[in-house]
């Protein structure tokens, strides 16, 4: 059954009213509160505050890797709360493409291996010649059949960027991801990102602290407290 939705075909995102509450020995603790969000497809959008009001967890809804409680949940053209385990893998895996601030390489795979990981999950008969292309184009050729652990942090979070992107996928999820990189290591790989962003067409949605990134995107979401505060939740740019 195709669990896919017919939505706006202008929208790659839309959350309404969307709540996650775990429990907890003192009750239960609610971590987004009524979350309502419309991001068009294209757009790169920022999101901010402090820690602990929410924007990880936002992300990984979004993502498919953590579970809403109420509220309806669009990415993607999939309505995420009719999905299974596996759709929702699948969907990440052609649709998605996840940076974290912690790498997540597989220690025991090279470069090129850790690249090609989410094409031959989808059963790609290319998956290495697309994943040496992807690599080639963070500027890692030379390194393909290097082991994580025989690369810089800067090379292992462009290997990461490369994974993301080699499925060429419609959305783009970055959590921090220049968190564990000195500032000028860090300022090349967001503008790898940012240049591989705009080349696909994808749309971005940052988890940042930085305030310069941040006005890169076209629009910045303020998070409080399991809120979007402000204006920020609507859209100032749209897909023609």
């Amino acid at each position: 059954m195709d669990q896919t939705l017919k939505q706006p075909s202008s929208s790659a995102i839309v959350l309404d009213d969307v709540h996650v509450t775990l429990p907890s020995r003192a009750g239960p603790v609610h971590i987004l509160r009524g979350v309502d969000l419309d991001v068009a497809k294209g757009e790169a959008i920022a999101v901010v505050g402090r820690s602990g009001s929410g924007k990880s967890t936002l992300l990984m809804v979004i993502a498919g890797l953590e579970r809403a409680n109420q509220g309806s949940l669009q990415v993607a053209g999939a309505d995420l709360g009719v999905l299974n385990e596996d759709e929702l893998a699948r969907l990440r895996a052609a649709k998605i493409g996840i940076v974290f601030q912690s790498f997540h390489l597989v220690p025991t795979m090279t470069a090129l291996e850790n690249v090609a990981l989410p094409l031959e999950f989808l059963d790609r008969s290319d998956a290495f010649a697309t994943a040496r292309g992807a690599l080639k184009e963070v500027g890692l050729s030379h390194r393909e059949s290097h082991f994580p652990g025989q690369l810089s942090g800067g090379e292992q979070q462009r290997v990461a960027l490369a994974r993301a992107l080699a499925p060429r996928p419609s959305l783009i999820l970055a959590d921090e991801p220049t968190g564990n990189l000195d500032a000028t290591t860090g300022a090349e790989v967001m503008e790898l990102l940012f240049v591989l962003k705009e080349r696909s067409g994808a749309t971005l949605l940052l988890i940042t602290h930085d305030v310069a990134l941040a006005k890169r995107c076209d629009r910045t979401v303020t998070m409080t407290d399991g809120r979007i505060v402000g204006e920020g939740a609507k859209r100032r740019v749209r897909a023609k």
